[in-house]
This record gives C-alpha cells, sequence and structure tokens, in this order.
C-alpha cells in the first residue's frame, strides 16, 4: 500500500479518477487503545462497523483481542486477522447452520438472543455436538430505550418481563447466563446508560440467577466534526460518557460481574478518509463518482455531519467564483439512480469545479461496509496517511444539516 503524509498528497501525486480510501492505522490504534483504556472491562470491537482485513490486523496490533460477530463472513474474517482472538456471536437471531458452524468450527463459546425459539435452536445444536451446556455463555438481549442517532431497539430485544422468563429458562438448562443491551448508534445524553442499566438491575433482581456478565454493547459516539452553520449537538464527550458509565456501573452494582463493551464508530470512524472527484459541476450541482450506494451513506440519512477538504486540480489554471466564500453544493452520485442524491448539501469554497477532488472525512464507520456494486461502481482503491484528517487544517466545508431546495 502507497503511503503519503495526507490525503491531498495521495491525491496530487496518483490523481484519482475512482474513489481513493485513505487509511489511517496511527489514528486507528490510538482511538482503540483510548477506548479500552478508558472502559472497565473487555472491549469486543463491532466488526460489522467496518471488517476491512487491515481494519481488523491493525486492531490485533493495537491490543484488541474480542471481537463481536454476526455472521460467518464475520468469523472467517476475524479467524484471518487472528487465530486467538475470542469471538462473541452477539446477534439475537441466527440461522441454525451459522450457529452450528460458530459452535463446531470457529470455537464460539458466547452468543446472544431474545427469543425462546433461539434457545431451541442453540439447544438442538449443542446436544448434536454433545457440548456441555455450562461451557457456554449465552446473553439474554433487553429492550432499552434511550436517545439516539440511530435507534437499534425498534428490532431485536426482549421486554423486561420476557427477559426475566428467559434468563430462568436458561439457567435451568445449564446454560452461563449474561445480559445484555444495545441502546443505539451515537447516543446523545449519558442518561441512557443510566436507564439500561436501571433494566438490567430489574431483570436480575427477578430472575435470581447468577449473571456471567454484563454486555453493554456500543452507542459510543464518534467525533466527526461540527458545521459552524448548525446547532452543537449534544453528544456526550468520551472521557465525560466514560466518567458517567463508570459511576453508573457502581451505582447499580454491576462492578463485579464481568463487563463488556462493543464499539464500533468511535474506533474506527477517524480512521478513513474518501477521496472523490468531481465529474461534473452543473450550476450548483456537484456530480461526483461516490454517492448514497457507495460510500456516503451517512450523508444519505442526514444524521451525521461529514468534514470535507476541497482539493482544486492544479491543472485548472482559470476559475470563476469567490475561493473565500463556502456555498452550499447538492451534490449527486455517480449511478444511474436518481435517487442518488445527498439529502444534505456540501458546503464548499465556490471555486470548486469539474476535475477538482474532495476529501470527505471520518466515513471509517459503515461506510465501507455499505458500499455496493450498483450499477458496476465499486471502487476497492487504498493508500496510507500517517496524519489525522484534522491535523491538516480546518476543513473547507462539512455536509451540512440543512435541507437545500432544487
Amino acid at each position: 500500500m502507497e503511503r503519503f503524509a495526507t490525503g491531498k498528497d495521495a491525491a496530487l501525486a496518483r490523481r484519482p479518477d475512482a474513489p481513493l480510501y485513505c487509511f489511517r492505522p496511527a489514528v486507528l490504534r490510538a482511538d482503540a487503545q483510548r477506548f479500552m483504556s478508558l472502559f472497565p472491562g473487555e472491549t469486543a470491537y463491532a466488526v460489522k462497523t467496518n471488517g476491512e482485513p487491515m481494519v481488523l490486523s491493525t486492531l490485533v496490533e493495537a491490543g484488541v483481542k474480542t471481537f463481536d460477530v454476526a455472521s460467518p463472513g464475520e468469523f472467517e474474517a476475524v479467524r484471518a486477522a487472528s487465530p486467538d482472538a475470542e469471538m462473541l456471536y452477539m446477534h439475537p437471531i441466527k440461522a441454525q447452520s451459522d450457529i452450528r458452524l460458530a459452535l463446531e468450527t470457529y470455537g464460539i463459546r458466547t452468543l446472544a438472543l431474545d427469543h425462546e425459539d433461539e434457545i431451541a435452536k442453540v439447544l438442538r445444536i449443542v446436544r448434536a455436538l454433545d457440548l456441555d451446556p455450562g461451557d457456554i455463555t449465552i446473553y439474554v438481549r433487553l429492550q432499552t430505550k434511550g436517545h439516539a442517532l440511530y435507534e437499534l431497539s425498534k428490532k431485536f430485544g426482549a421486554a423486561p418481563g420476557h427477559s426475566v422468563e428467559l434468563v430462568k429458562r436458561l439457567d435451568r438448562i445449564g446454560f452461563k447466563v449474561g445480559l445484555c443491551f444495545h441502546v443505539g448508534s451515537q447516543i446523545e445524553e449519558t442518561e441512557t446508560y443510566e436507564r439500561a442499566l436501571a433494566s438490567a438491575d430489574w431483570v436480575r433482581g427477578r430472575a435470581g440467577v447468577e449473571l456471567a456478565g454484563l454486555d453493554l454493547g456500543g452507542g459510543f459516539p464518534a467525533d466527526y466534526g461540527q458545521d459552524p452553520r448548525a446547532k452543537r449537538p449534544t453528544l456526550p464527550d468520551l472521557d465525560a460518557l466514560m466518567g458517567s458509565l463508570r459511576d453508573n456501573i457502581r451505582e447499580w452494582d454491576f462492578q463485579d460481574l464481568p463487563l463488556v463493551a462493543e464499539p464500533g464508530r468511535v474506533v474506527v470512524a477517524r480512521a478513513f478518509s474518501l477521496i472523490c472527484r468531481v465529474l461534473l459541476r452543473k450550476g450548483k450541482r456537484l456530480y461526483i463518482n461516490d454517492g448514497i450506494w457507495a460510500s456516503l451513506s451517512d450523508s444519505w440519512t442526514g444524521k451525521i455531519t461529514l468534514p470535507a477538504r476541497f482539493i482544486p486540480d492544479p491543472a485548472r489554471k482559470t476559475r470563476a467564483g469567490d475561493a473565500n466564500r463556502n456555498v452550499p453544493f447538492k451534490v449527486c452520485g455517480a449511478t444511474c439512480d436518481s435517487v442518488d442524491i445527498l439529502s444534505r448539501p456540501f458546503w464548499l469554497p465556490d471555486t470548486v469545479d469539474t476535475g477538482d477532488w474532495i476529501e470527505i472525512g471520518h466515513i471509517g464507520a459503515y461506510s465501507l461496509a455499505l458500499r455496493t456494486r450498483f450499477n458496476g461502481f465499486y471502487s476497492d482503491d487504498f493508500v496510507e496517511v500517517e496524519t489525522a484528517f484534522a491535523d491538516n487544517g480546518a476543513p473547507d466545508g462539512y455536509a451540512s444539516l440543512e435541507t437545500m431546495a432544487d
């Protein structure tokens, strides 16, 4: 992999005509180690956030020993990165064949569920393989409510009363039993974890079963940057959030249990940027070689503000517009789909034009995982960059929280 000091250096040297991903392993290591130093338990990186081989191997080098996995593809990816890594199979609803693969081939011994039919699936495989249920830990996933940019409780999680019954049933069978929850992605208030811990305490008290552990899931917010035109979001600072979380763990008397967290965005968001090219400027529209079916799904949902840096093509000798004035551009993706238009404008210098590049920062979480091959467009080109996106000066623009008329 070619190495450059900055994303701008990579753009000007490579002059890419297809999307180019800038990977920052030093940033990834630093963010992972910061999280591990702050969380009072085991860190299980959520592979769904970004399962690229370079990410997983760098996390192993950084000291991550446990991974939250959801599918055979993720089992394989983690095992390729580390033969010794522990995997937690935390998807609550699983194919029976995948359960067998996890237990028999990959030696996974920690799973999660939120329904009695899932207990039957696991027990059927455990008996077929003649495994001791006492060697397997099953976490019951609780339904929680909180404020997050992406809510996750609408799809998974058992109600508190139902969770009590599931815990008791698993204990009677002989499994080790834990509790888990996921408060959502990019939480907006520190009290979110406190409410989830209170619910877990309620279930623990009524189940009357000795718990094997508590998994607090994800939700830890990444710092994406701030559009100066928009109201400052209320996302909590990681240090403050962790201090509050440690207090809440002690308040609800969970400090003596084995604790697990499943961070994703907060670990990997800053580790990548995307260099895309302006294929055409048409008035206040920019047609770029990426889009919602590629790396910019977060800009499509309108919930994340992404910082951007303008990289003018030095081959263009004359420009119209005011270089010192940022204006909103509607951004259109590369595919033929008319839906492939970002929901929010990018504010960029008025002089941006056909052939220029835009480096979009902090796209490490989900962007690569969600890119598709729709219309035949798909980039898998990476370079390594030594410095963080923010270390190269203030962004020239942002994906704004505002909407924009045609």
